[in-house]
């Protein structure tokens, strides 16, 4: 039938999205935690922590979409289309944990300085932003869900993870001012932050089945005849 074929090519896209995604964002992962570690630089392990968090939250999205895909049972009557929802909240806990790392390592470097080498930071910045930009436009073109705007929403952070990077390492480069690398990375931890928490109260809004934001229950109640 037209119908079920259609379904079922939806879930290939969705899945292949996440899956795609997700090795791009491991492997990226990989290549800034080493760096971050050999040559020093707080903004670039955060980022690289960021991007791991984001790879675990891309693996839940991938199987709370797969989930979401089975029919209604005599279990669940609704069917299991909240999982995303439900992935998406953890995800964002998830981020929560990223952030405090990073905080408490951004509180000792400002105490205690280290020198970062700024040439090496700069190169894997530089391909950081191409990397989540990739990311960013391979996920937009899956399905249109709130948990694919959480995996889109991580990635965007990384993107500004990859621009706080790229400064960092010009300041240092250019100013040998160390500290603009714990002070870049708490910023970052606030932009993060604000997002995580819309997030994080969105979703849980849903699983609490709460009014929707752009309704005005007392207009609703104006307008429902009895």
């Amino acid at each position: 039938m037209p119908g079920h074929s259609h379904k079922h090519t939806i879930t290939n896209k969705g899945r292949n999205t996440f899956v795609i995604a997700l090795i791009i964002t491991l492997g990226f992962a990989a290549v800034e935690a080493f760096t971050g570690w050999t040559f020093g630089s707080l903004t670039l392990l955060g980022d690289a922590g960021h991007m791991v968090t984001d790879s675990i939250s891309l693996t839940l999205a991938a199987i709370a979409f797969l989930i979401a895909q089975k029919p209604p049972s005599k279990t669940h009557t609704y069917g299991l289309g909240r999982a995303e929802i439900i992935a998406a909240w953890c995800s964002s806990l998830l981020m929560i944990g990223v952030i405090i790392g990073i905080v408490i390592e951004a509180i000792e470097r400002l105490h205690h300085p280290q020198a970062v080498a700024a040439g090496p930071v700069i190169m894997i910045a530089i391909i950081g932003l191409v990397i989540n930009v990739l990311v960013a436009w391979i996920l937009s073109k899956g399905e249109k869900s709130l948990n694919t705007r959480a995996a889109i929403l991580h990635v965007l952070n990384d993107l500004m993870g990859s621009v706080a990077v790229l400064i960092s390492g010009a300041i240092i480069y250019f100013t040998h001012w160390t500290l603009i690398d714990p002070i870049l990375s708490l910023f970052i931890c606030l932009l993060i932050g604000f997002s995580t928490y819309r997030l994080l109260r969105e979703s849980l809004l849903i699983l609490m089945e709460g009014v929707p934001q752009h309704i005005a229950i007392n207009d609703v109640k104006k307008n429902v005849t009895i």
